[in-house]
């Protein structure tokens, strides 16, 4: 556990290191001196700044229970506004002579009032969509209005997905449609006459270019979609065979999401201008170059190419795209191009920040016992005690191995029945006593031995948080990514446990026990001691991205509340929109339950048990009222 050192000895600055909030908030989070976590939408407006907790004051006067999804409007506002700013800067800086053209992609985050706000406030940018299928594409046309904000399709296609983007053609959009399989371009060739419209084409290609992160299999030669060079050189022989190579107008790769490295960055792009070059040389008009996505996010706040972080700046990784984009074409003597990035994690993960109450806590601590053992314990009890009795600064990883010894033997004698129950839990509790005691002392040593470095770790308490994390924060239990997650509050009190945190599925895997660390991944999370009757609150930050679309049905834990907020520039605050979480009819049909049958049958068993004797008429009544109640309540947990 950490040390309960009094409070003189903490200050707000030890809270900003511990939970690293200024290195990855990006300016959008910080912490008041009143210890609260606060929310400045705009990074240079601090006089537009708010707190968490008044906020959450808020959303339970409104009649909202926790966990909730909290959605800062302005922050995503802003982030749109960062990056075409920053391509801006860097178009202006070099002389670059073409545009960008910034297009969100759909699936990182489907939900419609995200959607809808992304075309709202990319507007004025002419910012656009990505749909990777029919149900995206339809989506996008109904949010869409602006004839300078390009449609990219990609995805498999089938004839109905490719006949909606060859009407958006000829409604006058710039929809293109990718080529991602060979076979697709006979399709829109097909398509294209019976509707009378010359498409716009892309074509993706296989980068052999990769980059690092969980999703490096995006690009190299094996990445699922797109089209290899041969493939690329088939294609352009058969629009020209058709006098079509003037609709091919875009090239297209995607090399992942979440690159940490600018190198890698750089290269991509490098190695798709000269595909981009080629293809110009063979006849195609093309203009415009969609560089995929990719555009980190620093969830860790480390500034390296951590696989949770990135080593670039926004600013910094337009200038690099700018000026080998420009670099290439100048060499070339060829028209810049229209620059298409699909970021979709770095506009939406910020936006987003899901908040939970903790119900309880369990502790690994040692139960107190009498120093006098009973004469007759087993001596591999005494020996336990001698190793407690020994134990010093200078003994202490022999002490800990010999713990180790003596309790494995302990547990072998009364799986052969030469240790009662009893003497059992007593050899157990000398032992955790010794490695208590053991923990606290290491921390006196100059020099810590490695197998005596996690032991906090290991004695971390379980702190029980209001949330299913297979529905909330799915990528952190598919593939270990960690979200940047710490208490919205009492942060001018030094936090006095070590804890990870079990959510309220029944299921081993519902835990957090890896978060954010400036020198890598820590395993346990300091927090504030649990108070009577006082709610504690933690928050799950720069979720924004993927995590509301992949959650499923755990446990039948549906979605969470959602509010979303806008702060105006009278520093007051809107709660613009309040969207009930599913109540338990609603997850019941998901999974094609139907909850009218169910209370139906169930009130055919509480009659069998009228008839049995085990109830009354009026309990009936009662029993009936508490599962229709439970039908249309919260999935989560209620106070």
């Amino acid at each position: 556990m950490l040390e309960k050192n009094s409070l003189d000895r903490w200050s707000l600055e030890n809270a900003l290191d511990l939970y690293g909030v200024r290195n990855w908030g990006a300016g959008y989070f910080d912490i008041s001196q009143d210890g609260e976590v606060i929310i400045t939408p705009i990074p240079d407006r601090k006089d537009l700044s708010i707190s968490i907790p008044r906020l959450i004051e808020g959303i339970r006067a409104r009649g909202k229970e926790m966990p909730v999804l909290l959605r800062i409007e302005n922050i995503l506002d802003s982030q749109i506004s960062c990056l075409h700013n920053a391509f801006s800067l860097a178009i202006a800086n070099a002389g670059y002579k073409g545009n960008f053209r910034g297009v969100y992609p759909i699936k990182v985050n489907q939900q419609k009032q995200v959607v809808e706000e992304v075309t709202s406030f990319g507007a004025r940018y002419h910012h656009g969509l990505e749909a990777g299928s029919k149900a995206e594409l339809i989506a996008a046309l109904s949010f869409l209005k602006d004839p300078e904000a390009c449609i990219i399709c990609n995805g498999y296609k089938d004839e109905e997905f490719v006949d909606l983007a060859l009407w958006a053609c000829k409604m006058g959009f710039p929809c293109f449609l990718v080529v991602e399989m060979p076979g697709e371009l006979e399709l829109i060739l097909e398509r294209a006459a019976i509707i009378d419209v010359r498409p716009r084409v892309g074509i993706r290609i296989k980068l052999a270019s990769k980059a690092g992160g969980h999703w490096t299999e995006s690009g190299g030669d094996r990445s699922i979609f797109g089209l290899d060079t041969t493939q690329v050189v088939a294609l352009v022989d058969r629009l020209r065979e058709v006098e079509m190579l003037d609709c091919l107008q875009l090239l297209h790769y995607h090399l992942g999401s979440q690159i940490p490295n600018i190198r890698d960055i750089r290269n991509a792009v490098l190695e798709a201008c000269r595909i981009y070059v080629g293809l110009i040389s063979e006849g195609a008009p093309m203009g415009y170059l969609d560089l995929g996505g990719g555009l980190a996010v620093d969830y860790d706040g480390s500034h390296t190419n951590f696989s949770n972080s990135r080593n670039y700046s926004i600013d910094e990784y337009c200038a690099d795209i700018v000026e080998t984009v420009m670099g290439v074409m100048d060499e070339e003597e060829l028209p810049h191009p229209t620059i298409i990035t699909e970021s979709g994690r770095a506009t939406v993960a910020y936006y987003s920040v899901l908040l939970f109450n903790i119900l309880d806590v369990s502790r690994l601590e040692p139960q107190p016992f009498l120093s006098d053992i009973p004469e007759d314990a087993p001596d591999v009890i005494v020996n336990l005690v001698d190793v407690l009795h020994s134990l010093t600064l200078r003994n202490l990883q022999e002490c800990f191995n010999d713990a180790i010894y003596y309790r494995d033997e302990l547990r072998q004698r009364f799986q052969h029945g030469a240790v009662t129950l009893r003497e059992r839990s007593l050899g157990e509790t000398i032992f955790w006593h010794i490695i208590h005691t053991i923990a606290q002392d290491v921390k006196k040593l100059k020099r810590i031995p490695p197998e005596l470095s996690e032991l906090d770790d290991a004695l971390a308490d379980i702190y029980y948080g209001n949330l299913s994390v297979f529905q909330s924060l799915p990528d952190a239990w598919a593939i270990d990514h960690i979200f940047p997650i710490m208490p919205i509050h009492r942060l001018l009190e030094k936090p006095t446990r070590n804890a990870v945190i079990a959510d309220i599925t029944c299921d081993c895997d519902g835990k957090l026990d890896s978060f954010i660390d400036i020198q890598g991944v820590r395993r346990s999370l300091p927090l504030h001691e649990l108070r009577p009757d006082e709610e504690y609150y933690l928050g799950a930050f720069l979720v924004g991205a993927y995590q509301e679309t992949l959650g499923d049905l755990h446990n039948l834990f549906g979605d969470t509340n959602v509010v979303s907020v806008r702060i105006r520039e009278d520093g007051t605050l809107d709660y613009v929109k309040e969207m009930e979480g599913d109540s338990v009819a609603d997850v019941l049909s998901y999974v094609e339950y139907n909850p009218k049958a169910m209370a139906e049958r169930f009130r055919h068993t509480a009659e069998m048990a009228i008839k049995a004797g085990f109830i009354s008429v009026e309990d009936r009544y009662k029993v009936m009222k508490a599962y229709e109640t439970g039908l249309l309540g919260y999935t989560y947990y209620e106070r």
